[in-house]
């Protein structure tokens, strides 16, 4: 799908729904919202790239911020540890404007650039959700934005232990309108899973960040 065209939907009354849960087994049981990359943690560097949001829903733990906590909704997931789906169900509760982006609290290189054209392809008639997509043609299920009523739908009776894909059931970004791919490279797509991945984002975030085209803007 083609987003950032004249004519595009803007829609400009988001929330954002931020998950920050999680075992964070992969990285030795750490806190991984709070590890630091380019001088920021991973959490508040998502929080940056929301700030034009209505709302922003943090589902986890409560955490030291950079900026004022006050602007920042904290929730938690139940039961606590209960997977990404729950998460998203717990935070949901907060959102009351037509489109919600839900985001991982790994992503370093999510910019407001981003979800712009995430928000711009979800506003396109018949579509329900639009995702980032990397390079290899892989969604990044936890880098999208819903319209809130399609999201409410998806989700499942019981959301804990549920993967997050099981809200994409029936579509992708091949099948059709429902589901709009934003296609990004590499880095904007990471997320940080692994010792591995928090050292190349670390690499990477002394690149300079090549500027999205005028048109996602």
């Amino acid at each position: 799908m083609t987003v950032g065209r004249p004519g595009d939907v803007d829609t400009g009354d988001w929330s954002a729904l931020i998950c920050a849960g999680g075992a964070a087994r992969r990285l030795g049981g750490r806190d991984k919202p709070a590890v630091v990359v380019g001088g920021a943690t991973l959490l508040d560097r998502v929080l940056a790239a929301t700030v034009a949001a209505r709302r922003r829903i943090v589902v986890g733990p409560r955490r030291d911020l950079a900026g004022p906590a006050t602007t920042v909704h904290w929730c938690r997931e139940d039961p606590p540890g209960g997977g990404p789906l729950a998460a998203i169900a717990a935070g949901l509760v907060a959102v009351d404007t037509a489109y919600v982006a839900v985001l991982a609290a790994d992503l370093p290189f999510v910019t407001e650039d981003v979800l712009r054209a995430l928000r711009r392809a979800a506003g396109e008639p018949g579509v329900d959700v639009a995702v980032l997509v990397d390079p290899d043609g892989r969604a990044q299920y936890l880098a999208a934005v819903w319209r809130t009523a399609r999201l409410r739908a998806a989700l499942p009776a019981e959301p804990a232990g549920a993967p997050v894909r099981a809200l994409f059931a029936g579509r992708t970004p091949s099948t059709g309108r429902e589901v709009a791919a934003v296609h990004a490279d590499a880095r904007t797509c990471l997320d940080c899973d692994d010792d591995a991945d928090v050292a190349r984002a670390r690499g990477w975030v002394t690149q300079p960040i090549r500027p999205w085209p005028a048109s996602f803007r």
